[in-house]
């Protein structure tokens, strides 16, 4: 707007001049020429077009009305003026003109920058009006008032949003960063390689990684000092890539802190001016106008400043997410065993958040002492020597600020962090494992565990609090102990000092001035240490070392074999020993090779080692072509299920038809509710587990590459389905035909059909060879097959069903509704009425205590009482002075003063601190009663809702009830408080103020009421679409192996940028509607300025200089509290928000009680184990149709049971039944005569055993794993590991049974986690033992060993068993064989092949009947 003005100023100021010039200089006549005419006809054209840009101007601002205001054009009548010269200058014979040719030139300039806007407006979605908006609207943030007004209106949307300007974006960001880290990388490489030149020893040969450089010796060698030097620095990338857009607002806050010294000035003056009663009145008039402009344009310099520094730190926030999200697709194992997929997410969120608040405040690290001087030296001039003894307060003040900052951050970042990650971490496998804690009726351990870690996590917060309400006391009483030190030692150093209005209150206010940056040093220090901390986390995982891309080699064209392996040694990391020893391997084009072994003889570890997953020690692979890569456990995103096929290729529908056949996944889509476009939750929770695997061959036989590694994907599926898959797609005569394939498998009936087998024993290939070949050598593989051969070997397992309870996608598709999208949880998507708020502010209330809270309010009222009786009492004081009796009251004046200020830091201290200890209450009682409800919620709630959403509910909602609501409500009561007494001193001084307080009052409210609705708004946008990065990114983190495979890599990381732009959409605008209320709050604040000081010089006949200066010196700290209390009722609405959610969520329904005191079975019972079903039916939920029905059979005691039927005919159903995880619809379950709906579910769940189909770990030593009460000997879990088979596993390991299980058990095989299980049932070994699907993850040797150990070991006992591999329940007393829910047959096994009904059927699949 200003640009479009310059070169019409410019010419209506040089016109007069040059008019004149012309009239004098007359050098005849120049004869009209067609270009002259041309000129002219131009020079109208765009007169006309300057009104029609005039005239849709004010057709635009009748339609906006009052919405961004566009600039005005500048009235057209300048393009006539020159029009008018050009004829002029004919007439006076001036062949060129260098004003005209000024003016034009100056015209196509400015009109660059606004049609550049305009293009770009042009090619955007929805741009940012900002980047079109005036200079005015760019100062006051005019621009985003049509954002406010549309958000008080109505919700926001997320088509509401403006798209983000380009300089904001992922794409720009994130390069500018990696750029810089590249150059660091780069710099630190050269480094090391003349360190080592000089040495003569190493020189680098591999690709640069970071930490690979600090070789051991290397270490030794140089002294610590070098060893920094030579790291790459982060610091120095970010201050590269963001320092310089950052720098213009530090010239802002530069200007800010001049200006913000000139009000005390002008303060002076008002009072001098109030005392001279013969000074003009226009002079007092323009002293309060000079007050008023000033502060006006302090805020505005001041909004700037931060507006350039949160942009910064958004872009910050960017780049380091970015960052990280692409480091993390490419590290080693090692590196990410060291950093766990939570503490990455933290990195992402906690870290990459603190540099993002550090960037606000950190030009207060010079701007703080700048304020220091200046405030000193005015100070000086106003008190001479005495501001020593002030000075000399705050310097003692400054240590005790310091020390309580550091203490607390220490507090906050050692302690505090450690605890809440420690409860998160277990919440989470909790969570993952609640299924399993309710099987064995483990809760109550666990529930301890969790709140032992929140009482110490508690026992922080209260130090925390303790810290807290000194700090607030020393805040608080800071200036005026400062003041009350200056002003004694001033009148009673000379008895010539007098203390007057204009010396004691221009003094106030330079101290209140000082207050700021006093308090923000210590804070800005501790969160430069606090971000340095997270500096050298994030810099240590961008320095892990990173998977060498040529490990394997992909462009070896030579040989004709497409996978070769030659003398490969591999390891899963430096530290550790090798996994695969002296690996040889050719594998001709077009052939399949099958890979068997036993339980954790690197059958996988080979598979990885192909693709480039493992470090390569020693040895060459090579790789002829593209792979697909289908791993043990599936990986699925949560995306729709033809999505999770295509994986980004294009969409081909007679190709796309061919797989689901294939794969067998025909008959899936048509019970799913929305076919191939229905939502998969996360992990693929709505699908059975042979589902997933099934949709994992999907995806790698759609992705149509050259080579396909297949780990075991059969093993979920049950028998016939495997063996569909292997006829139409592994199989010699299947779809992948002429392909290689690399099969490993533990079904051996398929050995036969492949071309090669290989063997592999402890990490080493023992034989390879034909099917034939091998049965000759007579080896170890003849031995392995001639054993299982006898039982002739069933194809394959059962399909081993996701969620057991979930493993029919009919019902899964109704429980999940259509789709899983795990987004924000649900409430946040309810906009909470104003109603809802009042209750939940009461529940809090009620949290901390009612009495308590009434107690709270009643001390920061006496607080305020004593701050304004004190600054009531100065200004009496300071009267003495006209008076002349200074000397009479001095001591009195002086100790009641004291007296005053001590009482207000006392009151100000007992409030903070009985205020924190109410949060605390109630921030202790709010997460039991959360945790309580959640151990004792039904499976059922589990199944439907995304753990996210729960985990949310204990990490972020339980967060901001400890340490965000407590800080928002003391710093609301305080703004209040001190607004209030603002009011109340200007009032009682110029009772004409309360005229004007009616208006500014309203609007106060008025713009708060729009800030506040659109500022939720965005925040409550911002907040659900920021979890879709991090959930998108710890999906990306469990499949980075498949997304490398597939070559997706720049896929995933688009994707993922695209999630953090839409996040800082809706992020940028919370930032804007800040400053925009900045703006407008500290106008009114100005506003108040301006009439105090207009009242004064009013009504200055009848007022004393004191109370000028009391009413003044008030307003002008006014401003600051105003704003902060709008920002703290946002924050209070916003973070109560979070007492709702938990408390929602703590109110949810509880299943039966664990335990019903008077009707407690004997100890002993079940002493028979005879089970019986009458007329049993359940269902999952209400509303969803039987899962069984009307059940009617009875079982002795000793029998042994095997549970047969398809996917869906209800196996696991009726093993959930037995232990009440599903409660009856219809009829009873009794065991030994007793109703089990009687009992406590305790009471039932602890005297059953089930081995459960998904074998779950968790963190925690191995001896907790098996015995979490501690109730068993030590010799009691030898024994149990020792029939488990697992004794020798145990016995190697340096920590027996103190052996550390990783998260989830993933530093043990599949196979050796179903082993713990077995040694947990043989430890609690009950009258009933249920297995479910139990052996689907273990090879034929040790699925043996596990059938034969429950043989011996539960010989006496009731057994359930779901089969899988018919053969195990071939000599079972009888065989249950379920249809849809109903018992089809029941019978012995030979009766039942004689009926030649269901299971006879079964039996001729599996090949165990002809």
């Amino acid at each position: 707007s200003v640009l479009s003005w310059l070169p019409c100023v410019y010419l209506w100021a040089v016109c007069p001049i040059y008019l004149f010039y012309l009239k004098r200089n007359h050098s005849g006549y120049i004869m009209m020429s067609i270009l002259n005419r041309f000129k002219t006809v131009l020079g109208l054209l765009l007169w006309i077009v300057c009104w029609t840009d005039l005239f849709y101007t004010f057709h635009e601002l009748r339609l906006s009305l009052c919405l961004t205001l566009p600039h005005p054009p500048p009235l057209p009548l300048h393009q006539l003026l020159a029009t008018f010269l050009i004829q002029f200058e004919r007439l006076r014979g001036v062949q060129s003109s260098g004003v005209l040719l000024i003016f034009w030139f100056l015209s196509v300039l400015c009109a660059i920058v606004p049609f550049r806007s305009k293009i770009l407006q042009a090619f955007s979605q929805n741009p940012c009006p900002e980047t079109t908006a005036g200079f005015l609207s760019t100062v006051t943030f005019w621009w985003f008032t049509s954002m406010a007004i549309k958000g008080y209106k109505k919700p926001l949307e997320d088509k509401d949003l403006w798209s983000l300007n380009k300089r904001d974006t992922s794409k720009v960001a994130v390069m500018k960063l990696l750029q810089e880290w590249e150059k660091e990388l780069a710099k630190a490489k050269r480094y090391v390689c003349t360190r080592r030149g000089r040495g003569g020893s190493v020189v680098l040969s591999k690709k640069y990684s970071p930490r690979e450089s600090s070789l051991e010796e290397a270490e030794v060698l140089l002294p610590n000092q070098k060893a920094a030097s030579r790291q790459p620095s982060f610091l120095r990338a970010l201050i590269k890539a963001f320092g310089p857009y950052f720098l213009i607002g530090s010239a802002f806050k530069l200007l800010q802190d001049v200006i913000t010294f000139v009000n005390p000035q002008l303060l002076r003056m008002l009072i001098s001016f109030t005392k001279e009663k013969e000074a003009p009145d226009w002079w007092g008039y323009s002293l309060a106008f000079l007050m008023f402009f000033t502060a006006i344009l302090q805020t505005l310099i001041l909004h700037c400043q931060f507006q350039y520094c949160f942009i910064t730190g958004m872009n910050i926030r960017t780049a380091v997410i970015g960052a990280i999200y692409r480091k993390s697709l490419v590290i080693t194992n090692a590196a990410k065993r060291s950093s766990t997929v939570g503490e990455v997410v933290n990195l992402m969120s906690v870290d990459a958040q603190r540099f993002m608040d550090l960037t606000t405040f950190l030009n207060m690290l010079w701007s703080a002492p700048l304020q220091i001087m200046l405030a000193l030296y005015f100070l000086w001039q106003n008190l001479g020597p005495s501001v020593l003894a002030g000075v000399a307060v705050m310097v003692m003040l400054i240590p005790l600020n310091a020390v309580i900052a550091m203490k607390t951050r220490a507090y906050q970042v050692g302690a505090q962090m450690q605890h809440k990650d420690s409860r998160i971490k277990l919440m989470n496998e909790i969570l993952n494992g609640i299924k399993v804690l309710k099987l064995y009726a483990w809760e109550n351990s666990f529930k301890e565990k969790i709140l032992a870690i929140r009482q110490k996590e508690l026992n922080v917060l209260r130090k925390m609090a303790y810290l807290g309400a000194l700090s607030t006391m020393a805040w608080t009483s800071a200036p005026f102990l400062v003041a009350l030190t200056t002003f004694a030692v001033y009148v009673s150093v000379d008895e010539n000092n007098v203390l007057d209005a204009e010396r004691a209150f221009v003094s106030l206010s330079l101290f209140n001035i000082l207050r700021f940056p006093l308090n923000m040093l210590p804070q800005v220090i501790s969160s430069l240490v606090q971000a340095s901390v997270s500096l050298k986390r994030i810099q240590r995982f961008l320095s892990h070392d990173e998977l060498d891309p040529d490990s394997v080699d992909r462009k070896n064209t030579a040989t004709e074999f497409a996978v070769t392996v030659v003398n490969g040694k591999f390891t899963w990391s430096k530290e550790d020993p090798p996994i695969l020893h002296n690996i040889n391997v050719m594998v001709p084009q077009g052939s399949l090779l099958a890979v068997v072994g036993h339980v954790g003889c690197g059958k996988s570890s080979l598979i990885s080692a192909l693709l480039g997953e493992v470090e390569k020690l020693e040895g060459e692979v090579s790789i002829r072509g593209s792979v697909a890569y289908v791993p043990q456990q599936a990986w699925i995103q949560n995306a729709s299920l033809r999505d999770n096929i295509l994986f980004g290729k294009p969409y081909n529908e007679q190709k796309y038809c061919c797989v689901l056949e294939a794969c067998a996944l025909t008959p899936d889509l048509e019970v799913l509710p929305g076919g191939d476009m229905t939502e998969i939750g996360e992990k693929g929770i709505n699908l059975s587990g042979g589902q997933r695997q099934r949709v994992s061959l999907a995806r790698a036989l759609y992705s149509d590459t050259d080579i396909y590694l297949l780990d075991d994907p059969l093993s979920a599926v049950d028998a016939h389905v495997a063996k569909h898959i292997f006829d139409n797609l592994i199989g010699p005569e299947g779809v992948l035909k002429g392909k290689t394939r690399i099969l490993v498998t533990h079904g051996i009936s398929f050995l036969p059909q492949v071309d090669n087998i290989m063997v592999i024993v402890e990490g080493r290939v023992s034989e390879m060879g034909s099917y034939q070949e091998l049965l000759k050598q007579n080896g170890a593989f003849a031995e392995f097959l001639r054993t299982y051969a006898l039982e002739d070997i069933v194809e394959d397992e059962e399909e081993a069903s996701g969620a057991a309870s979930l493993c029919f996608a009919v019902i899964s598709a109704h429980i999940l509704g259509l789709s899983t999208k795990s987004c924000e949880p649900t409430s946040t998507q309810r906009c909470p009425s104003p109603q809802v708020k009042s209750k939940v502010y009461l529940e809090y209330a009620k949290a901390v205590g009612v009495l308590l809270s009434v107690f709270i309010c009643f001390l920061y009222g006496c607080q305020s009482a004593a701050a304004i009786g004190a600054n009531i009492w100065l200004s009496q004081w300071t009267n003495d002075a006209s008076a002349n009796q200074t000397q009479e009251n001095l001591n009195m004046r002086v100790g009641v003063y004291a007296a005053l200020g001590i009482a207000q830091g006392i009151l100000v201290m007992m409030s903070s601190f009985t205020l924190a200890m109410g949060n605390i209450g109630a921030a202790r009682k709010l997460h039991a009663n959360l945790l309580t409800n959640k151990f004792h919620t039904p499976q059922s709630f589990y199944d439907t809702t995304p753990l996210g959403r729960i985990i949310n509910r204990f990490s972020k909602d339980i967060y901001i009830i400890d340490e965000a609501l407590p800080s928002t409500v003391l710093m609301f009561l305080a703004t209040f408080f001190v607004s209030l007494s603002t009011m109340i001193v200007i009032v009682s001084s110029t009772p004409i103020f309360a005229v004007v307080i009616a208006p500014l009052a309203f609007i106060y409210i008025f713009v708060q009421r729009f800030y506040v609705a659109t500022s939720r708004q965005l925040k409550r946008l911002e907040s659900v679409s920021r979890s879709p990065i991090y959930s998108h990114f710890s999906e990306t983190v469990t499949g980075s192996s498949v997304i490398r495979a597939y070559g997706r890599h720049s896929a995933f990381v688009m994707m993922s940028d695209m999630k953090v732009d839409e996040n800082q959409k809706s992020y940028y605008p919370g930032i804007v509607s800040n400053r925009w209320l900045g703006v407008r709050i500290e106008f009114i604040g100005n506003c108040m300025v301006l009439f105090a000081a207009l009242f004064a010089v009013t009504g200055r006949e009848n007022l004393n200089p004191g109370l000028v200066g009391l009413s003044v010196s008030y307003a002008l700290q006014v401003t600051m509290s105003l704003n902060w209390m709008v920002r703290m009722t946002s924050d209070l609405e916003n973070n109560i928000v979070a007492v709702e959610r938990v408390k929602e969520y703590s109110e949810t329904k509880t299943e039966a009680p664990w335990e019903v005191e008077d009707k407690k079975p004997p100890p002993d019972w079940p002493t028979e184990g005879n089970v019986e079903f009458q007329d049993y039916s359940v269902r999952y939920r209400e509303g969803l149709d039987l899962v069984l029905k009307n059940l009617t059979l009875s079982v002795k005691g000793g029998e042994k049971i095997g549970i047969v039927g398809r996917t869906g005919a209800g196996k696991s159903s009726m093993t959930l039944c037995l232990f009440r995880l599903l409660e009856a619809a219809a009829g009873e379950i009794s065991i030994d005569g007793v109703k089990i709906s009687e009992l406590g579910l305790h009471d039932l769940r602890s005297r059953l055993t089930i081995i459960p189909q998904e074998p779950v770990l968790f963190s925690g030593t191995l001896k907790m794993n098996l015995d979490p009460f501690e109730k068993y000997s030590d010799e009691e879990l030898w024994g149990a590991l020792q029939q488990s088979h697992l004794h020798k596993f145990v016995s190697n390991q340096p920590a027996k049974l103190e052996l550390e299980c990783s998260e989830g058990g993933e530093n043990l095989s599949v196979g050796q986690r179903q082993l713990v299980c077995l040694a947990r049932a043989l430890l609690r070994k009950t009258r009933i033992l249920i297995l479910d699907e139990a052996t689907a993850a273990v090879d034929l040797e040790t699925d043996d060993l596990i059938q034969s150990t429950i043989r011996t070991q539960f010989e006496d006992c009731t057994v359930f068993t779901i089969a899988h591999r018919l053969n195990t329940i071939m000599d079972y007393t009888r065989v249950l064989v379920l249809d849809k829910g109903q018992i089809a047959e029941f019978d012995t096994p030979a009766n039942l092949i004689s009926q030649r009904g269901i299971f006879y059927g079964m039996t001729k699949d599996a090949g165990l009947t002809q």
